[in-house]
């Protein structure tokens, strides 16, 4: 995938099996947090909002959902179906994704990056 310049273009250059769960990524972000700032950052979309909120990445058997910690950690036990790192988890490309596991844990970051500015 060549180095995309916008959200809708990382979009519309990935294959085209994929880009309705990039549409629906974005669009749950999106719905969540309105007011985020939408770029492309490290070649994969990226949503900031009070601090760095959230990436996501089409890779070749997986979207990778990235979040900065301690979010993946403190939900480790709703993750163990997934393949996850300190900031990254892997949802499987032959599998829905699971919005409202994933509304959480962006939820999870928004609350943390609100809390963080007010310390």
């Amino acid at each position: 995938m060549k180095h995309a310049v916008s959200v809708n273009e990382y979009i519309q250059d990935a294959p085209a099996e994929v880009q309705h769960k990039l549409k629906l990524l974005r669009k749950t972000i999106k719905a969540l947090v309105p007011t985020a700032e939408e770029r492309i950052s490290y070649g994969m979309p990226f949503y900031d909002y009070k601090g760095r909120l959230v990436y996501f990445a089409n890779q070749s058997n997986f979207i990778g959902l990235y979040i900065p910690p301690p979010i993946i950690q403190d939900h480790e036990k709703e993750l163990k179906k997934y393949i996850t790192t300190k900031s990254a988890i892997h949802f499987p490309l032959n599998e829905d994704l699971p919005i409202l596991l994933i509304e959480s844990l962006v939820k999870a970051r928004i609350k943390w990056n609100t809390q963080s500015i007010k310390k």
